[in-house]
Formats: C-alpha cells, sequence, structure tokens
C-alpha cells in the first residue's frame, strides 16, 4: 500500500499458503518473504515487487522465516531450526552459501542489517527470556544490548545507523502487553514511544528514519499504524476488519 495506508495491492494469493514478514530489496525490485506454500513448513521467498517470478531460496523440510535483505542487496539473512532449534542464517540473494552465523545453543529470531551492512540485530532467549543482541555480519562478537528481565523482540535499526526500534513487556500495562522503544545502536539512551494495554510490534522504520511502522492489536483486531520517531503523530493506516500486520517500508 501507499505510505498513507491508500492504494492496497494484493500480491500474494495461494488460498493455501501463510504469507509473513515482507522485506523490500534495497533496491525496491523484489520483496522476500516467509510463506507457507501448500500448508507445509515456511520456505524463504523471493518475487518481483509485482508478485510475479516467485523462486524458492531454501527448499528444505525445516522452518525459514524473518527473511532480511543486506543492505547492498547481496545477501539475506533470516531465521532457521534445520539445527534443531531457531538459529540466524545467511545466504547469498540466489539462495547459495546458506550458512549458520549465530550458533548458540537457545533460539534466534529476527534478522536485522544495519545499514552500512556490518552489523546484525536480532533477538535471543539465552539469557532465559528475550534480549535484544547484536553481532558483526560474520557472527563474531554477539553482545546483548537490552539486558532487562521483560521479553524484548524484534529489532530494526534507523536509517543512519544510530537507533535500534524494538517492542518491549519492559513496562507492562498487562499481561503479555508489548510497547514500541527506541534505543541508541549501543544499548543507551532508552525511550518509549507507545503507551496502551494493546499489543504493539514489529516496528519497521521509514527511509528517511522520520516515522515507525508497527502493528497493534489496540482496536480489537491487528491494525498498521504509524508513529513519528519522538511518539508523535499516531495514525492508524489500514483500519479495518481483518488482521494486517508485519510492515516493511520500500526503499
Amino acid at each position: 500500500m501507499n505510505g498513507d495506508g491508500s492504494g492496497r495491492t494484493r500480491l500474494m494469493s495461494d488460498p493455501a499458503a501463510c504469507d509473513e514478514k515482507p522485506d523490500w530489496s534495497p533496491d525496491g525490485s523484489k520483496i522476500a518473504v516467509s510463506s507457507m506454500m501448500g500448508g507445509g513448513l515456511a520456505e524463504i521467498y523471493v518475487m518481483n515487487a509485482d508478485g510475479t517470478g516467485r523462486i524458492n531460496l531454501t527448499n528444505d523440510p525445516y522452518y525459514d522465516g524473518e527473511p532480511d535483505w543486506s543492505p547492498d542487496g547481496s545477501r539475506i539473512a533470516f531465521g532457521s531450526n534445520r539445527d534443531g532449534y531457531e538459529q540466524i542464517f545467511v545466504m547469498n540473494a540466489d539462495g547459495s552459501g546458506q550458512t549458520n552465523i549465530s550458533n548458540s545453543p537457545a533460539g534466534d529470531w529476527f534478522p536485522a542489517w544495519s545499514p552500512d551492512g556490518s552489523m546484525i540485530a536480532f533477538f535471543a532467549q539465552r539469557d532465559g527470556n528475550d534480549e535484544i543482541y547484536v553481532m558483526n555480519a560474520d557472527g563474531t562478537g554477539q553482545t546483548n544490548l537490552a539486558n532487562n528481565p521483560a521479553g524484548d523482540f524484534h529489532p530494526a535499526w534507523s536509517p543512519d545507523g544510530s537507533k535500534i526500534a524494538f517492542a518491549s513487556t519492559r513496562d507492562n500495562n498487562g499481561p503479555g502487553n508489548a510497547e514500541i522503544y527506541v534505543m541508541n545502536g549501543d544499548g543507551t539512551g532508552l525511550m518509549r514511544l507507545t503507551d496502551n494495554p494493546a499489543e504493539d510490534w514489529l516496528p519497521a522504520w521509514s527511509p528517511d528514519g522520520s516515522r515507525i511502522a508497527f502493528n497493534s492489536d489496540r482496536d480489537g483486531d491487528w491494525e498498521i499504524y504509524v508513529i513519528n520517531a519522538d511518539g508523535t503523530g499516531l495514525t492508524n493506516l489500514t483500519n479495518d476488519r481483518a488482521n494486517d500486520g508485519e510492515p516493511d517500508w520500500s526503499p
């Protein structure tokens, strides 16, 4: 859809599939998506921006999801449980060279490349609860940024690489309640953007860094909202009776 919520167009229409976590390529020509075509386990697909030319990149009997393009468009990070528990993998944009780079005995999810391609943020359960980590793009230097006993999820780098938006239950308004937060890339300077008893998840920065899209069930079903990067100007973009989620801005 357009950035104001207008012009919605359906790109995938397989009645047996569940399509999740779309991610635009840096040049805007393609979209990576996790899809359960035919009701099987999720695989990573890439298609043209108009929905044509769909290709299965992972094509294995395990879960593969949460794709995220590298800034230069040459690689895609994703989560997979092919090693017995979910880990962060990286592959070339054609599906070759699939490599486990996080290699931990706990679950690692939702990779997000830094804008300069040098680091990947993700969240992990290795400390007994979900925490935001960063690591170098080769998997070295894994560091816990959040260090909080609450759950922290779904990191997203700002376009200039200075900040990370994420969802967290640290200031819980109710059971399981998550809000959208922003922190500096080193974990300092925490700022809370949303404050309501509903769930707010999966933040995504606009290309100019001025706004953050996210999904929320504050209206009784999941909708796509946008908010200014300082927490003002909250707007519901989708506003319908269906569930809408997992936003991603075009370049």
